[in-house]
């Protein structure tokens, strides 16, 4: 029977309930659901143990809640995405934007090849032309130096693939050369292999170009490992009770607009993506800092910060209604092997529950959600605001910061949002009225 992540009414269920949903979606046997269902019922899925393995100097776990993103087709397949983030609103949000674009045929991804950057600095240097010329020659020593530090990944069909060079004839220390290697990483983020490639090729490219290397690293920027996404959203599915759909389509393309050519407005805009970016990288035990690194910079990549995103509006023909369109293209050094996705019980849960075999599919569906998340936003923003829905799924957080407990939580939220008074000082004061009620 073909799965839908299309649940009705998922949102109102209790947490017992999602979690038989979640572990009963991939295709295993009854143990393993129930092993699943045991992991996510753990609070952080992690024992001090496997914490202690991880990190230095562990004292304990710091868990965060992890939801699960509903309504999600990517490339024609139906897809649950877990979710882990503090942010009220980000999965209710990418939830909704899912179901709009699954209206158009949900989302359409793709990835470039997993091609990493490792940058060796080289100083000192007596003619940056003629060292640059010689490192040229010979590149394919390079690239086989650096192949024979990890056969593992040359075996899976990964490894070197190119050596660059680039003069940099101005710096705070004078002219210097930097050698790139160009690592194919296959399914690992591949920070690891790529270090590791570039302190071996270090001493060559010293003799090569009669200077000093200084700092043989990754770089951040991975822009030979892109991942895009795209979805057309039908101008009906967009309508509200106060707006016709082709109104809030023409306001959203109007809210893209500003982050298209301002870097205040971008960054708020870029945010908003990486909310959903970062909420599957983190479940998965990927390096979000890493990701977010390289989003930003890829941002600025034309020396002006802009929209990772855009939109349009397509007025339609004869054979199709009119709709929004929408796209984003960014960095995602994303891997499913190797690392905390291996280590962390629940990122390895993760994976499963999004059936991923590859990096690059992990990578599409990241996307797919960025681009989700970015459509909520920009459509409250557009419509009725920001604050509507997410002051509402915020109130419980301030009922339970006032003292809330079990049931007094949401209806303490509920009267907040009804009097428009989502504050600390007026939950407690609604609290004490409460159970001065029950006594």
């Amino acid at each position: 029977m073909t799965q839908s992540s299309r649940i009705s009414g998922f949102y109102n269920l209790s947490p017992s309930e999602r979690r038989q949903i979640v572990a009963e979606w991939p295709a295993w046997s009854a143990e393993q659901s129930a092993a699943a269902e045991a992991l996510l019922a753990a609070p952080g899925g992690l024992t001090l143990e496997q914490a202690d393995k991880m990190v230095e100097n562990v004292v304990g776990a710091y868990a965060l809640p992890i939801g699960v993103a509903t309504n999600f087709v990517v490339n024609g397949r139906d897809v649950l995405v877990p979710m882990v983030i503090e942010e009220p609103s980000v999965v209710a949000g990418a939830s909704f934007a899912a179901r709009l674009a699954r209206a158009g045929g949900g989302f359409h991804a793709e990835t470039t090849e997993a091609l990493m950057i490792g940058q060796m600095q080289v100083l000192e240097v007596p003619n940056l032309e003629a060292a640059a010329a010689r490192i040229n020659s010979q590149k394919q020593r390079l690239i086989d130096l650096a192949n024979s530090t990890d056969p593992v990944i040359v075996s899976l069909h990964g490894g070197a693939r190119d050596v660059e060079v680039r003069i940099l004839p101005e710096s705070p220390v004078g002219p210097l050369l930097v050698v790139h290697l160009i690592y194919d990483c296959r399914d690992a983020m591949g920070a690891n292999m790529v270090n590791t490639a570039c302190e071996a090729l270090a001493p060559l490219v010293q003799e090569m170009s009669g200077g000093r290397v200084n700092l043989r690293i990754l770089s951040n920027l991975a822009d030979r490992r892109l991942a895009r996404a795209r979805c057309v959203v039908p101008a009906a599915a967009l309508e509200t009770a106060e707006f016709p759909g082709e109104l809030v389509a023409q306001r959203i393309v109007e809210a893209y607009a500003l982050a298209a050519v301002d870097p205040y407005r971008a960054a708020t805009h870029n945010k908003g993506i990486m909310n959903g970016v970062d909420a599957v990288v983190l479940a998965t035990g990927n390096d979000w800092r890493a990701i977010e690194a390289g989003a930003h910079a890829y941002a600025a990549r034309t020396g002006s910060y802009r929209s990772l995103s855009t939109w349009s509006f397509a007025p339609g023909d004869p054979g199709a209604g009119p709709a929004l369109i929408g796209s984003v293209e960014l960095p995602l050094a994303v891997g499913i092997v190797g690392g905390a996705t291996r280590v962390h019980p629940l990122a390895r849960l993760a994976l499963q529950i999004m059936g991923v075999q590859t990096a690059r599919e992990l990578a599409e569906i990241i996307a797919s959600v960025g681009l989700a998340q970015n459509l909520a936003a920009i459509r409250a923003l557009a419509t009725e605001g920001i604050q509507r829905g997410h002051m509402a799924l915020h109130a419980r957080q301030i009922a339970i910061v006032a003292g809330a407990q079990a049931d007094e939580v949401d209806r303490l939220a509920a009267a907040m949002v009804a009097e428009h008074q989502i504050r600390a000082e007026r939950a407690r004061e609604l609290l004490a009225e409460l159970r001065v009620g029950r006594a």
